[in-house]
């Protein structure tokens, strides 16, 4: 493959913010009309009333206001990644994480690469149930420790946990974000077409495991202990020792205080999915949990009030790029929404499909929910702005609702694997050490093949009348 050179990473985003801005000029303003829909609570867009409204393009100092306005949009996100990333420092400083790793590291023995898969169906399972992504950003520490101590690179530590959540939720059939709104848009009974997507979850999560475990093998070196910075500097790699952590001997041994501090992240992880579950939680409760997560263990752990705090502190400044981020990869879109162009591009790119050949019109309609997925970045927001508009033409087209809800999955959920305006792929593989360019040369060949077998499933299952 091509060598590949990217900008650095917030310049990157800053360049998709002046883009964005230079479309509101090209492109004509528009815009649907909307109605909240009794099914899904959302206020969605009502097909065939796009139309033409008066031209707002965004000026150069509105581009500039954009900024704060997209970490004032992501604040929930932002806030969430800082609180938890600090209490993740303070269980680190305890020491007591490391000592369990080693055990892990030691019980394994020479089966590490069974870590892998493991650890990959873990994260694919927590994507395909939750859409469990920017949570992922808080375990940056405790994935590069676990890859390190088994001698594989931060490149792999992402890929088995972010990059595996990713293909679970793209390919999942419970997914209440992504397949659960959109089934309900399409007015189809929720988990329907569940054992046909099992089937094909089960493939693409093959392809992916056996893509990072080829790379983590080509890649392997010694097994280090302290995670070593990678080419371009994670900030949670670290050459010299925390002032608050503990030497960690060949023979060292998990103390009481340390047993208390694990189960306290059992208890945090046990507590944040049952409220998500129960109460329906956010990401502001979840970090409230974890805060108290890492106060507590600081205290059992006898890091004192001070250590707790320097610690947390510590975790905030780590935390700060990944969610400088996050809040410049929303901006891009508060731009293009200012602006009023995202229907346009909606109605542009959707349109022509109408005229297509009912398999190539599916498989078209994969295409541009791909290419949405740029500007739109959200799944659930790009299900609420596009089903509404599909679900008509595919019925005019004689194309299976559920289909279409298999285009929209495949097509927005693997492109989170690769555009930059993702503001969790970009803040985990920032806070990785692993440049753009690094995560895109592994990625491309097996998005190519899962976006492969999204294309066969929408196939067979216009051939099989999925339902």
């Amino acid at each position: 493959m091509p060598k590949l050179h990217f900008p650095h990473p917030l310049a990157l985003l800053t360049y998709g913010i002046i883009l964005a801005a230079a479309l509101t000029y090209v492109l004509p303003a528009g815009e649907f009309d909307r109605r909240e829909d009794p099914l899904t609570g959302r206020t969605v867009v009502v097909p065939g009333t796009y139309h033409r409204v008066s031209p707002d393009p965004v000026g150069p100092f509105e581009a500039l206001v954009a900024l704060p306005r997209g970490m004032v949009d992501a604040g929930a996100v932002i806030f969430f990644v800082f609180l938890v990333g600090g209490a993740f420092v303070v269980v680190d400083r305890t020491g007591a994480l490391r000592l369990a790793l080693d055990r892990l590291v030691r019980a394994v023995g020479r089966r590490e690469a069974l870590v892998i898969p493991i650890t990959a169906l873990a994260f694919a399972a927590a994507g395909a149930l939750e859409n469990f992504l920017e949570e992922i950003i808080a375990l940056v520490p405790l994935l590069l420790l676990l890859s390190r101590r088994m001698g594989f690179d931060a490149l792999t530590a992402v890929a088995m946990s972010l990059g595996a959540a990713m293909v679970g939720a793209a390919f999942s059939p419970v997914n209440p974000f992504q397949v659960g709104i959109a089934q309900k848009l399409a007015e189809l009974p929720l988990l329907s077409g569940g054992v046909y997507r099992m089937a094909f979850l089960a493939l693409a999560l093959a392809v992916w495991i056996a893509g990072t475990m080829r790379h983590a093998l080509r890649n392997r070196v010694a097994p280090s202990f302290t995670a070593r910075p990678a080419p371009g500097g994670g900030p949670f790699m670290t050459d010299g020792r925390a002032p608050d952590a503990l030497e960690l001997g060949e023979g060292a041994r998990l103390r009481t205080s340390d047993w208390i501090v694990l189960l306290l992240v059992v208890a945090a992880f046990a507590g944040f999915i049952f409220g998500l579950l129960r109460f329906g939680w956010g990401f502001e409760e979840m970090a409230a949990v974890f805060f108290l997560m890492g106060v507590l263990a600081g205290l059992v752990a006898g890091l004192r009030v001070e250590g707790t705090a320097r610690a947390f502190v510590d975790g905030f400044r780590d935390m700060a790029f990944a969610g400088l981020l996050i809040g410049f990869a929303r901006a891009i879109y508060v731009v293009l929404n200012d602006g009023r162009i995202v229907d346009t591009i909606v109605n542009g790119l959707f349109a022509p499909l109408g005229e297509l050949p009912v398999a190539v019109s599916a498989v078209g309609m994969m295409a541009v929910q791909t290419i949405i997925h740029v500007p739109v970045p959200s799944v659930s927001g790009q299900a609420v702005l596009t089903l509404p508009i599909l679900v008509p033409l595919s019925d005019l087209l004689g194309l299976a609702r559920q289909v279409t809800v298999l285009a929209y999955q495949y097509g927005a959920g693997l492109c989170e694997l690769l555009t930059p305006t993702n503001g969790a792929l970009m803040a985990v593989i920032a806070a990785a050490g692993v440049r753009f360019e690094q995560w895109l040369r592994f990625v491309l060949p097996l998005y190519a093949a899962l976006a492969g077998l999204g294309i066969v499933a929408i196939l067979i299952g216009i051939a099989v009348g999925v339902s």
